[in-house]
């Protein structure tokens, strides 16, 4: 346990962005007050959900993908370019750089692919259908992190009700061992009986700080699931 502890501290520190050597955590009674869950609200806006890295580059791969369909289907149009050239034309060299010598032109070309065997369908054909694998890929995301999120609430409404009913058999477990431990001291009963609820009172007090565990990984699961928190 001392291990695990150890390594459970080390991976805090990395998560820090410390040394593992400069973080140390002082161990806490078991007695001690457990800390307390965030306050979760009942309803939470869904536009949250934008702000999980997953859900933001499966969005802008879906518009690069639009965009793309865009591009294939200009290839359709003619090309418009604007060209100039100037120089100089004479037999002899002392003519070149006189008046009557020198040539210039200025215009448009206008340039179109009339035949390409089925190039450019076959492209915007390729354009649509990644457009709609990147709209599927959008889709699966956003469905994955509504999912993400129900779970978690789900978990920690379950957690709660377990919770409770935890800390009334922890309660009842360390009566009943204050109980036995009286009879024992007045030579009633056996230590058989104090040593045997010592047992069930530690098994109910690890049972509720695994609860408690359980329930702190699911809040900070329901952050990450819903982006960074529910404020915007």
């Amino acid at each position: 346990m001392e291990v695990g502890r150890a390594q459970f501290e080390h991976a805090i520190a990395v998560l820090t962005g410390k040394p593992p050597s400069e973080l140390t955590l002082e161990a806490s009674p078991v007695t001690a007050q457990p800390p307390a869950l965030p306050d979760i609200p009942g309803v939470v806006p869904s536009q949250l959900l934008e702000r999980r890295p997953d859900i933001a580059s499966e969005e802008r791969r879906m518009a690069a993908a639009n965009e793309q369909i865009g591009i294939a289907k200009a290839a359709y149009y003619p090309v418009l370019g604007l060209g100039a050239l100037g120089g100089f034309n004479s037999g002899s060299i002392a003519g070149w750089f006189t008046w009557p010598s020198r040539v210039w032109a200025v215009g448009p070309t206008l340039t179109e692919t009339l035949y390409d065997g089925g190039r450019r369908r076959a492209n915007s054909n390729i354009a649509i259908a990644n457009y709609d694998a990147a709209v599927a890929n959008y889709r699966q995301a956003a469905l994955t992190a509504f999912q993400q999120v129900e779970d978690n609430l789900a978990a920690l409404r379950v957690l709660e009700k377990e919770a409770q009913q935890q800390r009334q058999a922890t309660a009842s477990a360390q009566e009943s061992l204050s109980l036995f431990q009286t009879r024992y001291e007045g030579g009633v009963d056996t230590y058989l009986q104090v040593v045997t609820w010592q047992t069930a009172a530690l098994l109910n007090e690890r049972a509720d700080i695994d609860l408690m565990r359980r329930r702190l990984d699911a809040s900070v699961l329901l952050i990450k699931a819903l982006g960074g928190g529910w404020h915007v």
